[in-house]
């Protein structure tokens, strides 16, 4: 009873924040700098979410999830501007196709560890760039123009069917057996948890929204070029989940909005926008080492709230 109470709670939070905005939007009160800042906003914590549960949930250290969004905007860019479809099926065939990919780095990768399992997706993410680099069929590395279809509404319900899906996951057996894989391996394997399935399982999924992202992504410009998918690119989606807190989605999206809106607004200091922006990490990171959220979701400060300091409402 109680997830439900949150979930409609949630579902009627999102509706209010779309209502508005898209009001504020169809009578001109926000321009398209900000608007484009939103959907900006919509397309980082998707990632974030997305690689969150990869590394906070099942403890995989993945830096190759700018692949996946290279394979997303890419094949979804093949959809709309060469096979002529609609924009939801390019998201849709962007998301199913890095999952594919998902898949194939992950049943063998997966078996890796650590700075091992990092190295070889980072390799994973590299060849997907040099291969879109040497396909003239889309544009190499003169990159490939693109219609510009990412709307405020697109991007939303990307957004909340990707936090809705997520959180399901988590808090069902298989985030739990998730969990226990990223707490002690060894240790899961020996209860019977077949660990293999579940990391393969969770990269999937994350694959699945980071391309899904990517689409937005590809759609929200008009040109795509392979090297807006480099190792830096991964190392920003990162950064996300890092900054944020590992194992806090709460964290993982306001650590998006925070780190995308400084980048935004860092735009008209070319010069110093990366030492600023740096700076603010190295802050953060000192004052809260653990990330903005540690481990805990905002539900978790509103039960802190309302337990009383001696105990809770029976005295216990």
């Amino acid at each position: 009873m109680k997830k439900s109470k949150q979930f409609w709670l949630f579902i009627i939070a999102a509706v209010l924040v779309y209502t508005v905005v898209q009001i504020f939007i169809a009578n001109g009160m926000m321009n398209q700098f900000y608007s484009n800042t939103l959907i900006f906003i919509a397309i980082n914590i998707i990632l974030a979410v997305s690689l969150h549960l990869v590394i906070g949930i099942t403890g995989q250290f993945s830096i190759g999830h700018a692949g996946f969004l290279a394979v997303g905007a890419y094949m979804s860019a093949i959809v709309t501007m060469k096979l002529d479809l609609p924009f939801i099926v390019g998201i849709i065939v962007g998301g199913i196709v890095a999952a594919l990919a998902g898949l194939i780095v992950g049943i063998p990768s997966l078996r890796l560890k650590g700075d091992y399992l990092a190295i070889a997706t980072l390799g994973f993410a590299e060849i997907i760039r040099i291969v879109f680099l040497n396909i003239d069929y889309v544009g190499g590395a003169a990159g490939m123009q693109v219609s510009h279809l990412t709307t405020w509404t697109y991007a939303f319900v990307c957004l909340v069917i990707t936090i809705i899906v997520i959180v399901n996951f988590t808090n069902s057996r298989h985030g739990i057996a998730a969990i226990s894989v990223r707490e002690n391996e060894i240790a899961s394997d020996a209860m019977g948890i077949n660990t293999t399935y579940y990391k393969v399982a969770a990269f999937a999924i994350g694959s699945f929204f980071a391309g899904v992202a990517g689409a937005l992504y590809s759609h929200n410009f008009y040109i795509i070029q392979p090297s807006q998918f480099g190792f830096l690119k991964s190392f920003d989606i990162l950064i996300f989940v890092v900054l944020g807190g590992l194992g806090s989605l709460s964290g993982a999206v306001l650590s998006a909005i925070l780190l995308t809106v400084v980048s935004t607004y860092l735009q008209g200091y070319p010069e110093t926008r990366m030492i600023i922006y740096s700076l603010v990490l190295i802050l953060v990171m000192l004052y809260r080492p653990k990330g903005l959220m540690g481990t805990m979701e905002i539900t978790d400060y509103f039960k802190l709230w309302r337990t009383p300091k001696g105990g809770d409402q029976h005295g216990k």
